[in-house]
């Protein structure tokens, strides 16, 4: 079942980047509602446009973070007490990490750069923009909910617009939010037992 969602989830992430990056120039942004767009962007850091460090050790922390998860699973799956939606929690994180690493160890080699005014081309393996583990992430789910303009006395920002909200995020991103969220909601016991494991 884990190994169901993970490549499940890697599917759907993988295809949606797909479309937006061979589809879309880099900027450009399709309104769905007021509330949703389709607002491509490429990044190098981490969940939500955050950089930590370089690009070349987050790779490299993603790949041996996503090599202990997925041990991790391993070793739960044949264990018979454990609870399936804490499988399937981490299991979404991992498949989220996963996502967002793919796009860094590939999209670099395989496709030409993203710009305005340009919509990325598969350029065969290995003539793309970037190097292996060096590619960009790509972005595209946009939700400004709350869109409003700070008054002309306001300190700094007086008569710039405010959105609440403002990070531009993927599937991947989703996925590994949602486990998270889900973690620390429901299986606060589990997490707990592991960290004294640890101790």
């Amino acid at each position: 079942m884990a190994v169901i969602l993970i490549i499940a989830i890697l599917l759907i992430d993988q295809l949606i980047k797909l479309w937006v990056k061979t589809h879309m120039e880099l900027h450009e942004s399709i309104r769905i509602t007021d509330w949703f767009y389709i607002a491509f962007i490429e990044n190098n850091g981490m969940a939500y446009g955050l950089q930590i460090g370089s690009k070349l050790s987050l790779s490299l922390f993603r790949v041996v973070a996503i090599g202990f998860l997925g041990y991790y699973i391993w070793k739960l799956t044949h264990k018979s007490e454990v609870r399936w939606g804490y499988i399937v929690c981490l299991s979404m994180i991992l498949a989220g990490a996963a996502g967002n690493l793919f796009d860094c160890m590939f999209y670099g080699l395989c496709f030409d750069a993203s710009s305005i005014g340009h919509v990325s081309q598969f350029v065969g393996f290995g003539n793309g923009y970037e190097s292996f583990l060096m590619g960009r992430v790509v972005d595209m789910f946009y939700f400004p909910l709350i869109v409003t303009t700070y008054p002309d006395w306001f300190p700094f920002y007086g008569g710039e617009e405010f959105v609440f909200f403002s990070p531009v995020f993927n599937f991947a991103d989703s996925s590994i939010s949602v486990g998270v969220v889900a973690l620390l909601l429901f299986f606060r016991k589990e997490l707990s037992q592991l960290s004294l494991k640890k101790q």
